[in-house]
């Protein structure tokens, strides 16, 4: 990812950002980091870049000028028009989730202000966000921007050495991080809590969760509103728990965002994908919910940004269709792992980097991997889609002998798939053992795992039922534009 920061002083911002985590993310190439002088693109002789407002008032307002060819020299050097956040008190306050979106840009620029502002006809010409990082003013954006691209920085792959260390942290589904401790066990007469030092995972978490929910409530009653109110959204949905774990469990990660809910209609948006979920017990409700989903698009970039829905009714797919443009894509079976136990790997994988006969080995593997995985990808949304993973999130590859022959992920919105072996491959138990893997590192991390199968897809299902999953009565509709 690279961003540009146009700037008055890019001393200031360069030496910012310059160390720590930060610093080596630059050096490893994960990121560019590059400050433009704004004087360096002044007309004026002696590099002034303000003047007077028009209509008189106090200060010194930036011109346009100087702003707009800082701006578009980095729009010419990338050949497009790159999204441009300008850093202002006015701003929609910059929050996870939007750091979360902004990381999937591969060009981000921020425009730092001074003085009084910006004259108004260039932000109109260039900006496409307006953010603030408080209700607060500062003498520039510089700040900012260096929060922005720290906070940015460590949702881009690879940044953070451990992959769910960016998912686990203060903000994840309204709540504040739970209390940390390390050694020594006692300090000033203050002991570490018993259950951290037991070794017990599952009674770990459980504290973990209810430190959580405990120091929210104290610390930010607004948010705990947030999470009660995706907390009771999770109590109905789980009265359908197996037809609803894509919902349950998108609540569970923290990447839920409340729309609607009105007894067992429930509207989410996905925080990480951008895809929408709707389930209703009641024609007229579901109706409701869909304008409720129609309404909070418009509001959050527009109807054009809704570009997938995930339905739990068949007669609502009429619905989508009317109100919000989307056309039917697949249908399909849910299937879960109910149990709590990890599944046996004997005789499927290994993780050493040694392969015995009959077993492969299984690791993350990047976008340096996208030519080999696409070979063989077939399926619904296309070879591209392999690439983009790979390239946000990672798979998981099965190799034997150092060749790549399969490979699984999990999809933005939280279920197993993208499950493909290499046709000359098939039938040596490769797609049983990736997926065992992924089962088993699901439960680690304290996921229910599941799985979305296309209808008609035998194949799949069968290994489904092999591996233990249950399949929910009713089906999943998906949409898209």
């Amino acid at each position: 990812m690279n961003f540009h920061i146009l700037t008055l002083f890019p001393d200031m911002v360069m030496q910012g950002l310059s160390t720590s985590i930060i610093g080596k993310a630059k050096e490893n190439g994960l990121i560019s980091v590059e400050a433009i002088n704004i004087r360096d693109f002044t007309e004026n002789k002696h590099k002034k870049v303000d003047d007077y407002p028009y209509g008189g008032g106090a200060g010194m307002l930036m011109q346009a000028q100087p702003v707009y060819d800082a701006w578009k020299s980095v729009a010419d050097k990338i050949g497009r028009k790159p999204r441009t956040v300008y850093l202002t008190p006015q701003g929609q306050t910059f929050s996870q989730p939007m750091a979360k979106e902004l990381a999937k840009e591969e060009d981000l620029v921020l425009l730092c202000g001074h003085y009084e502002g910006i004259d108004e006809r260039v932000l109109e010409e260039i900006v496409t966000d307006y953010m603030s990082i408080g209700d607060y003013v500062l003498t520039g954006g510089e700040l900012p921007a260096m929060v922005m691209v720290d906070s940015i920085s460590r949702m881009v792959p690879g940044v953070l050495t451990n992959e769910e260390s960016g998912s686990t942290e203060s903000f994840e589904g309204n709540l504040l991080e739970y209390p940390q401790y390390s050694r020594p066990e006692v300090w000033m007469g203050k002991v570490v809590p018993e259950v951290l030092l037991s070794g017990n995972e599952k009674n770990i978490r459980t504290w973990r969760k209810e430190a959580a929910i405990a120091r929210t409530k104290e610390r930010r009653p607004d948010m705990y509103a947030k999470y009660e109110a995706l907390d009771q959204c999770r109590q109905v949905l789980m009265k359908q728990k197996l037809h609803h774990m894509d919902m349950i469990e998108l609540i569970a990660r923290g990447q839920a965002e409340l729309i609607y809910a009105d007894g067992a209609t429930v509207c989410l948006y996905d925080n990480v994908s951008g895809v929408y979920f709707h389930t209703t017990d009641g024609y007229e409700k579901g109706c409701l919910g869909m304008e409720k989903i129609k309404e909070y698009a418009q509001n959050h970039g527009g109807i054009d940004t809704l570009y997938c829905i995930a339905l739990h009714q068949e007669d609502m797919c009429e619905v989508a269709q009317e109100v919000l443009g989307v056309s039917p894509f697949i249908t399909c079976k849910m299937a879960v792992y109910t149990k709590k136990e990890k599944l046996p790997i004997t005789g499927l994988y290994t993780t050493n980097g040694k392969t015995p006969e009959g077993m492969v080995e299984i690791r993350r593997i990047g976008v340096e991997y996208a030519k080999e995985a696409a070979a063989f990808y077939d399926g619904p949304d296309g070879a591209d889609y392999v690439r983009e993973h790979l390239e946000e999130f990672g798979l998981y590859g099965a190799f034997l002998e150092e060749k790549l022959v399969g490979y699984i992920g999990r999809h933005p919105e939280g279920g197993m798939g993208i499950l493909q072996v290499s046709p000359e491959y098939r039938r040596r138990k490769i797609a049983k053992a990736l997926e065992t893997y992924m089962i088993n590192l699901s439960l680690e991390i304290g996921h229910i795992p599941f799985a979305q199968v296309v209808v008609g897809n035998e194949r799949s299902v069968a290994l489904q039922e092999s591996l233990g999953l249950c399949f929910a009565k009713n089906l999943i509709y998906w949409m898209e534009k």
